[in-house]
């Protein structure tokens, strides 16, 4: 039986990405007319690491990003949300080992500015490094959001 894969083993596989495609019928009413690129693991992890302290990204910039690196255009949301999740896993699992820092992917947040419950440690961790970092976290609902953050976002 073959061992369970790792998260850096998941972060590390590219499995043949990343992929552009043209948009077909299925996704032409949720996606419009072009194409659509499928992002390896590791250049989402990539982008998710360029974030400087006191700055923030959401998982629609990490998008544009990549659709532009791509000349794509736009980049698959569910497999760029997927790898993100990846990427916050493989950076604990990496500074855990010794084997490096890993990345501050506690200032990637969901599209609306809230918090994302299955990064490491969950809503609590990723509020602590924020507010660490000098951000406000405020409770609406069930659900955890970063005031403010689109002034705080790293369009690079």
């Amino acid at each position: 039986m073959a061992s369970k894969k790792t998260w850096k083993d998941k972060l590390y596989n590219a499995n043949g990405l990343p992929r552009v495609q043209v948009i077909d019928e299925k996704m032409l009413k949720r996606w419009g007319t072009g194409t659509f690129v499928i992002p390896a693991p590791g250049e989402v992890y990539e982008v998710m690491g360029n974030v400087p302290e006191g700055k923030l990204i959401t998982i629609s910039e990490i998008r544009q990003i990549l659709a532009k690196k791509h000349n794509a255009t736009i980049s698959c949301p569910l497999t760029t949300g997927i790898f993100a999740w990846v990427s916050a896993n493989a950076s604990e699992e990496i500074k855990a080992s010794g084997e490096g820092n890993g990345i501050p992917y506690w200032r990637t947040l969901k599209s609306d500015g809230s918090l994302n419950e299955k990064y490491p440690g969950g809503i609590e961790q990723q509020k602590f490094y924020l507010v660490t970092e000098g951000h406000r976290v405020t409770r609406k609902g069930n659900r955890y959001f970063v005031e403010n953050f689109k002034e705080c976002l790293s369009l690079f």
